[in-house]
C-alpha cells in the first residue's frame, strides 16, 4: 500500500514545540469496529492492514493527517463472514478497495488534542466523521531511541449514511469505529 497521511493526534503534552512527523507502527495500530448483532450480542471485527502518517504543529494547534485502510483485510475471527463482510451487501470490497479518512481540523482543549474532526470515505461516499479522542500520550522510546506518540479514538457511525443497509433494523445501523494508534516521529 502506498504511503499515505494517518488520523493521529501527537500532541504536545510531551512537550513537543516544533512541527513533526509521525510514521504509523503497524504493530501498534488496529482499526476496530463493533455493532450489536439482532440485539443480542456486540460483533467486532478489525482491518489488518492500513497505512499512514501525520504531520503535527503543536505550537500552532494544526495537524494533516489521513489513514487508508485495505477493505480486504478484514478479519472478524469468521472466514465465512469475513467473507461476506467484503460482499455488495456490506463493504463491497472488489469496487472499493480502500477506505480513506482525511482531517480536516484538530479540536484542541489547551494543549490537548481532544478530537479530529474528517471526512470518512467510504463506498465511494465521503461524508464527516469526528474522532474522539479517548486517551493520547507521547514518550521516548528506548528501544528506537525515537519519541512514540499516539492515542485510543472512537466515532459513533450510520452505516445506511454511506448506502451500507443490508438487514437494517434487524443489523442495527450503528456502528462504533475504534482507532489505536501510534507513531514513530521521523
Amino acid at each position: 500500500m502506498k504511503k499515505t497521511w494517518i488520523a493521529i493526534p501527537l500532541l504536545c503534552a510531551a512537550g513537543l514545540a516544533q512541527a513533526a512527523d509521525y510514521r504509523l507502527d503497524p504493530d501498534h495500530t488496529f482499526v476496530t469496529f463493533e455493532v450489536l448483532h439482532n440485539g443480542t450480542s456486540t460483533v467486532r471485527g478489525r482491518f489488518d492492514t492500513m497505512d499512514g502518517l501525520v504531520r503535527f504543529d503543536p505550537a500552532a494547534k494544526t495537524g494533516d493527517a489521513r489513514i487508508t485502510v485495505d477493505m480486504a483485510s478484514i478479519n472478524t475471527g469468521s472466514k465465512g463472514f469475513d467473507e461476506h463482510l467484503q460482499t455488495p451487501d456490506f463493504f463491497a470490497v472488489a469496487k472499493y478497495p480502500q477506505a480513506t479518512f482525511t482531517s480536516t481540523a484538530f479540536r484542541f482543549d489547551g494543549q490537548v488534542v481532544r478530537s479530529i474532526d474528517g471526512t470518512l470515505e467510504l463506498l465511494g461516499q465521503s461524508h464527516p466523521v469526528t474522532l474522539q479522542a479517548v486517551r493520547f500520550n507521547c514518550y521516548q522510546n528506548k528501544r528506537l531511541g525515537k519519541e512514540v506518540c499516539g492515542g485510543d479514538f472512537q466515532a459513533d457511525l450510520t452505516r445506511s449514511q454511506w448506502g451500507m443497509k443490508f438487514g437494517v433494523p434487524g443489523i442495527p445501523d450503528a456502528v462504533r469505529l475504534q482507532i489505536e494508534v501510534e507513531g514513530v516521529r521521523q
